[in-house]
């Protein structure tokens, strides 16, 4: 069902997310993320003499290398357009994630890292949210395929949100083995 209907307004902003998942041919994993804040209108900008409508306002990239575990071996970010001049000097800062790997406590180290002036709001939204989720399902997917016979290995994916909840019904169907009923 789609969303209600809007009453009148004005289009001002778009942000544009796209992230892709790929495979190496050395066995490891490169999880890409964009990012691209377009105006609809034209404003002034000191550091870059205007910004003229649908002219990016923000366009940053982030490229992960990872391994089948999560675990970061390379990061790097390049800010092609941002409001100042300084805001690219910050992508350096994503060589500090080699070695984290993504899953539990994930957010609560970007943070640490990369949080406030240490870090990049915009990058570090696109890296702990759409790039985290793309890494995700682009990496436990496959795992997921590889690993099916393995009936004692509960899926990671289990309780992760409500439709895979260990008392629901896709749980039960897809792994009978680890559901639990529910607690009445």
């Amino acid at each position: 069902m789609p969303l209600s209907k809007p009453t009148t307004r004005n289009h001002l902003h778009s942000r544009d997310i796209q992230c892709r998942g790929f495979k190496r041919d050395d066995g490891l994993w490169d999880i890409e993320g964009s990012i691209i804040d377009t105006k609809t209108y034209s404003f002034d900008n000191i550091d870059r003499g205007g910004v003229s409508a649908g002219e990016p306002v923000h366009h940053m990239e982030i490229r992960l290398t990872l391994d089948d575990d999560l675990v970061i071996h390379a990061a790097e970010a390049v800010t092609e357009a941002g409001p100042y001049t300084i805001c690219g000097n910050i992508t350096q800062t994503f060589e500090r994630l080699k070695g984290l790997t993504i899953g539990a406590g994930w957010r609560k180290e970007v943070m640490r890292l990369m949080g406030g002036v240490a870090g990049c709001t915009h990058l570090r939204d696109l890296l702990m949210g759409p790039l985290a989720v793309t890494a995700m399902q682009t990496v436990m997917a496959v795992r997921e395929r590889c690993h099916s016979a393995d009936e004692t290995t509960k899926s990671p994916i289990i309780d992760s949100c409500h439709a895979y909840a260990s008392d629901g019904q896709i749980v039960q169907r897809q792994w009978p083995q680890h559901h639990v009923r529910k607690k009445t």
